[in-house]
């Protein structure tokens, strides 16, 4: 009998490139997610990325078109990096999970979170994904990032914002994912979490410049970043 392969890293190419990468992974069978899940969405973005954001999963969009962060929650993350005082093409945008998880509701595909397994079976993707990359600084939008990068036991309530050592970049830092942000009911509430989601990548492009060189910094006045918080909008992905 044939061994049951249960993780991406059964799937991983011998070559290991942003485009082997990427055809291999649209042949993953690491979990069941893929079951369920139009297509595989894997990380877009330049090689050589001053910046590496990791969100959780694709969502509805995303699983539709293929691409990462192009819903809701993506352009309001594309807003952010403006305000930020980032350059988008500068970042490469990615997911710890790269199949869609979802539950029907009517005619609706909602957005279930991954399981830990699912994660950590995923976790090859995203380790290829870094070594290919090699970002001066990780960006890990929400819980299950933080927790796929940093440990179980990471809170990011406690230390959002904080620039912190880790193995997979010379800095990483976690935020809050932009569908927590379109998520909040209050539209008060809503400003604040993008306010803060504004500053936290304000602060990685301050720390890119001091470890780069790049002038990330000169593109996003303070006033864009007040002016972030003002700005609402909604969705997942």
């Amino acid at each position: 009998m044939a061994t049951q392969k249960t993780s991406a890293a059964d799937f991983l190419p011998d070559r290991i490139n942003l485009k082997s990468l990427r055809e291999a992974a649209a042949q993953c069978r690491g979990c069941e997610l893929y079951r369920h899940a139009t297509q595989t969405v894997f990380g877009a973005g330049p090689r050589r990325a001053g910046l590496l954001m990791v969100g959780e999963m694709p969502g509805d969009q995303e699983d539709l078109q293929g691409k990462p962060f192009v819903g809701p929650a993506g352009r309001l993350l594309d807003e952010a990096i403006t305000a930020a005082g980032l350059d988008r093409d500068d970042v490469y945008l990615t997911n710890a999970v790269k199949h869609f998880r979802w539950e029907p509701r009517g005619k609706r595909r909602l957005h279930k979170t991954p399981s830990a397994r699912q994660v950590e079976a995923c976790k090859p993707w995203l380790q290829a994904e870094m070594l290919v990359v090699k970002p001066p600084i990780v960006v890990c939008l929400g819980a299950t990032a933080a927790k796929a990068l940093m440990g179980k036991d990471f809170r990011i309530t406690q230390q959002r914002g904080e620039l912190l050592v880790s193995s997979w970049a010379d800095w990483t830092i976690a935020t809050h994912h932009p569908s927590a942000v379109l998520r909040a009911p209050e539209h008060q509430e809503r400003e604040r979490l993008r306010g803060e989601l504004v500053d936290d990548l304000h602060l990685a492009a301050q720390q890119l410049f001091r470890v780069t060189g790049r002038p990330a910094g000169e593109h996003g006045s303070a006033r864009e970043r007040r002016s972030a918080r003002h700005r609402a909008g909604g969705g997942s992905g």
